[in-house]
């Protein structure tokens, strides 16, 4: 039966990759497995693609205008005075002048919201009843708050140190190996508290050990500016240089210097889909990069403190008291101005948040915390196996114990993961098929070369030693080219030998030996 092309969208957005082609599997019994393994991936596919089409129904709405109007100049109180109660109770100001500026992280779920103000102020609340969990005072500047795991345990980057506390506000850890961090990132899958402090020091640990994973010299100076790729775990960082670079806890180097501006970057952040990178610098320019190219597909004037994506790929971005939200309409990366939100004149806003599966952005500022609604920002259907906004106590010990046993270890975060599971593009006897085969040409060749008719020459030319040593010029001739060719074979594979010895710790064992 024919699919649509909806259909075949759907399909391949649950496929666990592209088919890699079974011929080079020498084994029997291997590939006989692997294909079985491959329909059963095609059929589930198939089935989570009907479901998503009978069971989640939902889509996401965004503002709708007529005529000359712009969806821009809507103002939230209209908004709020339009929406049901329980979404107009979303947006809010607590306004705390004394403590500020603030910072805020939301967890996966977006249930919890975790807030932390300069001067000392640390608060977590419950953003779906509006409740107040734990509120307490450390008496010391906090500069970044990151959520754990769950809502458990959360992270926060203190004067000197990294401390991690529970839910009640009790002290867990004190995390000393890195001095005066400045920001702060959870690697989930992997169970990794990231952190990058003034002095340029990048410093991977495993919150399930307390071993430390990476600890790198950026060398490019004191950075503030840190971001993870959701997509592939790559932590970013920017400088003042105005250079990015990527990293990865197993790498001393960075894997790639990507210079963006020509000045300090101010901000940065990256789309769901891995492959979308959005930059501030202080040259008063907002560049949208490809990660696939690493190339700007697209550059804006304006400045940006603070910049997120949504999970619907909506873009925010804060300077001052002005909050900007930027929309993708054609789905080309072409982002148009959508929504804007001005705080009162004096506010300065530091951070902004979009709250996972929820139409609301988060942002802290100099006197408080906030938040606007922003019809279409988050994903409207979520999977309660991945996140749960509604999950009880028993679904989240479930989850944790889940999360530990499928956690992965640090060598498998790569640029690339199409890496992983990839199969050799020729196989053993193909191989020995096309050595054979240039043998026999070469063979071939060579006897071509000497059952060569020479032509008798005079004064001299026909002289047996110059016969013999025409014969070998012609052999030789003939020769050069396989040789030449068996060469670049030997380099080539010199190369993929050094390339498979790079892989990861956790891969190296599956590289076939010569």
């Amino acid at each position: 039966m024919a699919l649509s092309d909806e259909e075949d969208l759907d399909i391949k957005k649950y496929l666990r990759g592209e088919n890699k082609g079974l011929k080079a599997v020498k084994d029997k019994k291997l590939r006989g497995q692997l294909t079985v393994r491959e329909e059963l991936y095609s059929q589930s596919a198939k089935a989570a693609a009907k479901v998503e089409k009978w069971l989640l129904p939902s889509e996401g709405g965004y503002l709708e205008t007529e005529g000359l109007e712009k969806s821009w100049r809507i103002k939230q109180e209209n908004i709020v005075h339009e929406v049901d109660i329980l979404s107009s109770r979303k947006a809010f100001d607590i306004v705390l002048p004394d403590l500020g500026p603030y910072v805020l992280d939301y967890t996966s779920n977006g249930h919890y919201m975790l807030v932390g103000g300069r001067r000392g102020h640390l608060a977590m609340m419950d953003v779906m009843s509006m409740n107040l969990i734990k509120e307490f005072q450390v008496r010391e500047t906090i500069r970044d708050v990151k959520f754990l795991h769950n809502d458990q345990f959360f992270a926060a980057a203190q004067k000197k140190y990294s401390y991690i506390y529970n839910k009640v506000g009790t002290e867990i850890h004190c995390l000393k190996e890195n001095l005066f961090p400045l920001s702060l990132q959870f690697l989930q899958n992997y169970f990794l508290l990231v952190s990058i402090n003034k002095y340029g020091q990048l410093l991977y640990q495993d919150t399930t050990t307390g071993e430390i994973v990476g600890h790198h010299r950026t060398g490019l100076g004191r950075c503030d500016v840190m971001n993870a790729n959701p997509f592939n775990s790559v932590i970013a960082l920017g400088h003042n240089s105005g250079k990015v670079t990527l990293w990865k806890p197993t790498s001393a180097n960075p894997l790639v210097k990507m210079l963006c501006h020509h000045g300090p970057i101010a901000a940065l952040a990256f789309h769901n889909n891995g492959h979308l990178m959005a930059t501030a610098g202080m040259d008063h320019k907002i560049k949208l990069w490809d990660l696939r190219k690493f190339e700007a597909v697209h550059t804006f004037k304006g400045h940006a403190k603070t910049l997120d994506f949504s999970q619907r790929g909506l873009l925010a971005m804060a300077s001052g008291s002005l909050i900007k939200i930027w929309r993708d309409d054609s789905g080309n990366s072409d982002y148009q101005l959508y929504m804007s939100h001005r705080m009162l004149k004096g506010y300065q806003v530091g951070e902004v948040r979009f709250r996972p599966y929820e139409d609301v952005l988060g942002f802290g500022h100099s006197t408080g915390i906030s938040s606007i609604l922003v019809p279409g920002s988050g994903e409207p259907n979520f999977d309660t196996f991945v996140a749960n906004p509604f999950e009880t106590s028993k679904q989240r010990r479930e989850k944790e114990v889940h999360a530990l046993l499928d956690k992965l270890q640090p060598e498998m975060i790569m640029m690339d993961q199409t890496k992983i599971g990839g199969l050799k593009s020729g196989s053993r006897a193909e191989e020995g098929k096309s050595k054979e085969g240039r043998e026999a040409e070469m063979d071939a060749a060579l006897a071509a070369a000497k059952g060569e008719k020479r032509k008798k020459k005079t004064k001299g030319r026909s002289k047996p030693s110059k016969i013999e040593k025409k014969k070998k010029e012609t052999v030789i001739k003939a020769k050069r080219p396989f040789i030449e060719e068996r060469v670049k074979e030997e380099e080539k594979r010199k190369k993929q030998k050094v390339s498979e010895m790079q892989l990861p710790l956790a891969l190296q064992r599956f590289a076939r030996s010569s």
